[in-house]
Order: structure tokens, then C-alpha cells, then sequence
């Protein structure tokens, strides 16, 4: 890529849809354009891991082929038989345990090759931690990587050091603010997260889909406020094309690496980072923005969803364009899906 620069590597949660992180590192290795440090959530977490111990993209790929759902997700037919309400999840800990086990050893964060912050949260009290921060490293990278991947009701919370630690996207599924404290220029954030499938019937999948998708949903919630009010150091949202892979999904491996592949090699062979002074979410692309009169119920939600001064509310009660050729981050866009009628269009104009 021919480009120096000090930055950090978010990988976000995101079920099996996490394996086209794998192919986000492939194409960063391509291009020789290495993080200064990696942050992982749930799946994330579990990727970074594996690569910060050295583990290669290539070894990676084979790995997600062999993977099958039994390797991770076992129902927890006893527990839930015998305690019923008080079984402390719907799946096994046991086959996740030993598959993050057996892949990290029993490494502690001051034996990786590269440096690696682990997000979780104290499922008591509720604390965000960073496993590998200093003095959060005396540990086996293998427990804060189970801890980031027990999603609360699915999978136990995990002990360390005689507290229970679950998934960090109860706080943040795409913890981004550790780049903005470790004095880097420049943050380059994975959401491998759905903005939803139409048509989809999630309430068919029975209680375990409907509870992941609402999990889904508040988390992607959270992460959209946080970015949009991003400042510094410049932050860069890749955004695979896996919504529509569904959370769970086991037959689709190829096609999640590729995704990830491709959103990271438009990134690295564009030239187009932004500068350490520039603030906000990048890339930013022209836009042509409409809106379908006859759609629109005046419910506002895209006055408040959208970039100050981008929409309004007329006499009729009707939202209208303010800006119709706006340049858009990633994050500006999420208006647009957020119509409940679909009433907004947005086509990316050709560069």
C-alpha cells in the first residue's frame, strides 16, 4: 500500500458472519498494512486472537471450512431440563471452551506477536474491560476470548479471577474508543453486524432467533450513536456485504471471506485514507438523495436520523430533501434504512 500509518484494527461481534474478518486481514496483509494493535468483540475477538498469535490468514480460511455448528453451539438439553428458567444458557459451554482452547493454548497476552485488547463487561456490575490493557494481561488470552464470546442467554458468563465475564457487546459490540485513547492517527473499524432482512420471518425461528435478532438490533442502536459522534482520530467503517447471512449460519464460509476480502482491498488499493487532522467516520462518497411524497407518513424519523440540515418537515407534514447530492459517511446513511415506509432513496453517484 506504500502508506505508514499508526492504527488501530476494531473487529466487531457478529456471530459466523465473523469470518470475513479473516478475509479483512487478508487483504490488509496483501497490502503490507499491519495494525499497531488489534480490539476484538465475541467473534472478533476470537479472529484477532488467532492472528495475533501468529496464526496466518491462510490457516484461518482452512480452519472456517472445517468448522461445523456442533464444533460450538450444543443445546444444553440437562441444564435446561433440571433448572429450567435458571439454566445459565441455551447452548453448552463445554465445545466452545475447548475449541478456543485448543486454537489459542495457554498463551497469556505478553506471549502474542502482536498486541491485542480483548472487550468484555463484569455481567454483575456491569464494567467494560479491556483484557490486556496493562495490568488486565496476566491471563490466558484463550479465557477473556470465551468471556467476549458468551452472548448473555446463549452461552454461560465466564469466571476469571472469581468474577463472571459475557460478551462486551452488551456495552459496545464495536468497541472503538480504545484507538482514540492509544494515541494512533487513524482507526479502522470491521461491523460485520445486519441492518436486517425484509422478508426474513425471523419470529419462525423460535425463541433463540427472535432473542438474537432484539440483541441485534439494541446493540447496533448503541454502536450507531457512538459513531455518530465520532470525532478523532479519523475513523474508517468497513461494512462487508453479510447482512444478509443470517447470525448462525455454518454454509456460508466462501462467501464471508470473500465479502470481507473485498470491502478491505477497495480500502487499501483506493488511496483514499483520510488525513490524522481530518475528523468523523470515513469514506465519504456523493449521493443523490429522494424522497417518495406518496411514501412518506411525516413520522420525522429522518430529521433526526440523518445529518443536521439534510431533511425537513414542509407544511403538509411531509419529510423533503434539504441537500440532495450530499457527501455521506457510512454512518449518515443509516437514515435511509430506518424509513418504516422505505420512502428514502439514496443511489452512491459514480466516482
Amino acid at each position: 500500500m506504500g502508506t505508514e500509518r499508526s492504527f488501530t484494527l476494531v473487529l466487531g461481534g457478529g456471530g459466523m458472519r465473523g469470518l470475513a474478518h479473516v478475509g479483512v486481514l487478508e487483504a490488509l496483509t496483501q497490502a503490507t498494512f499491519l495494525p499497531a494493535e488489534v480490539v476484538g468483540s465475541s467473534v472478533g475477538a476470537l479472529v484477532a486472537a488467532a492472528w495475533c498469535t501468529g496464526m496466518s490468514t491462510r490457516e484461518m480460511t482452512d480452519l472456517a471450512f472445517e468448522l461445523r455448528r456442533r464444533d460450538l453451539f450444543q443445546i444444553a438439553h440437562r441444564e435446561m431440563a433440571l433448572k429450567r428458567m435458571q439454566s445459565p444458557g441455551l447452548y453448552r459451554p463445554e465445545p466452545l471452551h475447548d475449541f478456543v482452547s485448543g486454537l489459542l493454548g495457554d498463551l497469556t497476552f505478553d506471549e502474542l506477536e502482536h498486541p491485542l485488547l480483548v472487550n468484555t463487561v463484569d455481567i454483575d456490575v456491569g464494567t467494560q474491560v479491556f483484557w490486556g490493557q496493562p495490568g488486565l494481561r496476566d491471563l490466558r488470552v484463550a479465557d477473556a476470548v470465551i468471556a467476549s464470546c458468551a452472548l448473555p442467554g446463549f452461552f454461560p458468563p465466564h469466571p476469571i479471577n472469581g468474577r463472571y465475564y459475557a460478551d462486551g457487546a452488551a456495552a459496545a459490540n464495536l468497541p472503538v474508543h480504545p484507538g482514540a485513547t492509544a494515541g494512533r492517527d487513524l482507526v479502522i473499524a470491521v461491523d460485520v453486524g445486519t441492518r436486517g432482512r425484509p422478508g426474513s420471518n425471523t419470529q419462525r425461528g423460535g425463541f433463540a432467533a427472535v432473542y438474537a435478532r432484539a440483541t441485534e438490533i439494541a446493540i447496533q442502536r448503541m454502536d450507531e450513536t457512538v459513531l455518530r459522534q465520532w470525532t478523532r482520530p479519523p475513523l474508517v467503517l468497513i461494512r462487508p456485504a453479510v447482512w444478509h447471512i443470517p447470525l448462525l449460519s455454518f454454509d456460508h464460509s466462501a462467501e464471508l471471506l470473500r465479502a470481507g476480502f473485498l470491502a478491505a482491498h477497495e480500502l487499501t488499493t483506493s488511496g483514499a485514507l483520510p488525513e490524522p487532522d481530518q475528523t468523523g467516520v470515513f469514506p465519504r462518497h456523493a449521493f443523490d438523495v429522494n424522497i417518495d411524497e406518496a411514501r412518506c407518513v411525516g413520522c420525522g424519523a429522518c430529521v433526526h436520523l440523518a445529518p443536521p440540515g439534510q431533511f425537513r418537515m414542509d407544511t403538509n407534514g411531509k419529510a423533503v430533501v434539504v441537500n440532495p447530492t450530499p457527501s455521506w459517511s457510512p454512518i449518515d446513511g443509516f437514515c435511509v434504512a430506518q424509513c418504516p415506509t422505505r420512502a428514502i432513496s439514496a443511489v452512491r453517484r459514480p466516482e
